[in-house]
């Protein structure tokens, strides 16, 4: 589990195929000393483990599944990658609830700069758009947002000056494609809203107002 605070930013040094599998080599900022093997970490927003370390990197393999659904494929040496180590029960949460399990890649949209904000709308699947609201959390790349517009198959989110520089976003142009992860609970509540079979589960306002959970008009 993770929070979608990025730690630091990483540097892919080399990207190889082995039968079906990716395996990347990732160096590591000074920051991020404690990683050892069979350690979780979360890449660009992919939950990863760490199969083997060095001094300033680590490896990690992908999954045909995972280079399915996220663009970890596209990665090439020289990339940069955001980077977050795996939620202690100790830890503050600082973003929201994030797995690391990437329900599918999205497009950079459009991108506003002001006088220091800015402003980037991403384009997603119409599927994923149910699971977004305004003022809501989203996860883009495995950082923690707060989505402030949602209209018709893409939403908008305000990214501050510090997350800009402190990730791979501020450097993200308009085509780019970019990992996405909805916020847990909201997938959770509309499947008990479903009943689990996909259809509406009949609980609806007059439902909450017959059992009293809300005022009968």
């Amino acid at each position: 589990m993770f929070t979608g605070i990025v730690e630091g930013i990483g540097t892919v040094t080399e990207v190889q195929r082995r039968g079906d599998l990716l395996i990347l080599n990732i160096a590591t900022p000074p920051s991020l000393t404690d990683i050892a093997v069979s350690d979780s970490i979360c890449v660009n927003g992919v939950c990863l483990t760490v199969t083997g370390r060095w001094e300033g990197g680590f490896q990690a393999e992908i999954s045909p599944e995972t280079i399915q659904r996220t663009n970890m494929g596209s990665l090439r040496p020289s990339d940069e990658v955001n980077l977050e180590r795996a939620l202690k029960i100790s830890d503050r949460l600082g973003g929201h609830l994030v797995t690391g399990h990437v329900d599918a890649t999205g497009s950079v949209a459009e991108i506003t700069r002001g006088a220091g904000s800015l402003d980037m709308t991403i384009r997603v699947p119409r599927v994923i758009i149910l699971y977004l609201v305004e003022k809501g959390s989203v996860t883009v790349e495995g950082v923690s947002l707060t989505v402030s517009g949602v209209r018709g198959d893409e939403f908008t989110v305000a990214i501050i000056p510090y997350t800009a520089e402190n990730t791979t976003l501020g450097k993200k142009k308009i085509g780019d494609g970019v990992n996405i992860e909805v916020d847990i609970i909201g997938k959770y509540v509309k499947r008990f809203l479903e009943g689990g079979n996909g259809r509406a589960s009949g609980i609806d306002e007059a439902f909450l107002a017959e059992h009293g959970f809300t005022p009968q008009k």
